[in-house]
């Protein structure tokens, strides 16, 4: 269901985390955070990783700026000069702008 605060999604919650890594990293406990261009899952929402469910704890629309260190563990990198390398290989061409906007999707195991 979509909550008024955000805006339509721009893809579904199966594809927030999909890199064989991240997914590792979420199951072991330590990737809390997905940062995308577009809303992929709205706060209560839920969603599975190899059987292990997980529930979508808050969405913020923050810069990449905006992002710490600990931003970056919570992405499941071990610093903030690790993820930007990643990114901007994943994206070619691409230049690192601290003024763009991306959603936050928090999560966390459900008990």
């Amino acid at each position: 269901m979509k909550n008024l605060n955000y805006p339509e999604k721009t893809c579904e919650i199966d594809r927030l985390v999909t890199h064989p890594k991240l997914v590792e990293s979420a199951l072991a406990g330590t990737k809390t955070q997905q940062r995308r261009d577009g809303v992929y899952a709205y706060p209560g929402e839920t969603f599975e990783l190899e059987g292990v469910k997980f529930i979508v704890t808050s969405l913020e629309h923050k810069t990449l700026g905006d992002m710490t260190d600990a931003d970056a563990q919570a992405e499941g990198y071990p610093s903030m000069e690790a993820y930007k390398a990643l990114i901007l290989r994943m994206h070619a061409g691409m230049q690192w702008d601290e003024s763009h906007l991306v959603w936050v999707h928090e999560f966390k195991k459900e008990n």
